[in-house]
């Protein structure tokens, strides 16, 4: 295989790193939209902004022409993650996580549709090898990663969503036919905050993510546009090293 996985080129860079609008209200997250313009193409919203303001606000985004990862994360019996799925593929979303667990992966595989993709949530990023511990995991997180993906993606996900520093691992064993977003990633003079397993944006598409997941690094910064255009500068070198 392959030492340097290959990239679908025509993904635009705008929507290589995804803007997570981590925020309670439509209001702060409209003007975060509104600074970063034409320069961010792609958008997370998560369960505290879909919990507050629901299906109207994706719309509202969609009508600007942008595209929208739905980070819900999926979990509960087959039935009702078959349902809950097909709801968010008639609005028409691009991405949406669901836990890695078999039932519900193939639940949500069933009823996605043909423009929905289903990303696997392997492993928080929030969680390491002491909470895998606490939890009578005994598995590292390396191995515990590769067997949900692998399990994943039989059951049906078009990909995963992993961190940084399994990103390289994941390509070696698993291929390149699968899509791979990678939160958690902060360039080096970033804060971690609450994320354990982390890397830069640059490392993360390098290794082989197809995109990438930043929030306060963009969205608190006192220049939102200045630090996309860094982020970008890390990714567009990141992708002249990929086939």
């Amino acid at each position: 295989m392959c030492n340097v996985p290959s990239v679908n080129k025509e993904v635009p860079l705008s929507e290589r790193a995804i803007v997570a609008l981590d925020v309670p209200a439509a209001t702060q997250a409209r003007e975060i939209v509104a600074k970063l313009g034409d320069s961010v193409g792609f958008y997370k919203v998560g369960l505290q902004l879909f919990t507050s303001e629901g299906p109207d606000f994706v719309r509202r985004l969609q009508d600007q022409d942008k595209r929208i990862f739905l980070d819900l994360k999926f979990y509960d019996i087959g039935k009702t993650v078959a349902l809950a799925t097909e709801r968010v593929a008639e609005l028409g979303v691009d991405f949406l996580t669901v836990h890695a667990e078999e039932q519900s992966i193939e639940a949500a595989a069933e009823t996605k549709g043909e423009r929905l993709k289903i990303l696997a949530v392997t492993l928080l990023t929030s969680l390491d090898e002491a909470s895998l511990r606490q939890n009578g995991i005994t598995l590292s997180v390396e191995e515990l990663v590769l067997r949900r993906a692998r399990f994943s993606l039989n059951a049906g996900a078009d990909g995963l969503i992993a961190s940084p520093r399994e990103v390289s691992e994941l390509r070696r064993v698993l291929g390149n036919e699968y899509l791979i977003v990678t939160p958690g990633v902060r360039s080096e003079a970033a804060e971690a905050h609450d994320q354990k397993r982390t890397a830069t944006p640059y490392q993360a598409i390098v290794d082989g993510s197809d995109h990438v997941v930043v929030g306060r690094e963009i969205t608190q910064a006192n220049d939102p546009s200045a630090a996309t255009a860094a982020i970008h500068e890390q990714i567009e070198r990141a992708l002249s090293l990929r086939v």
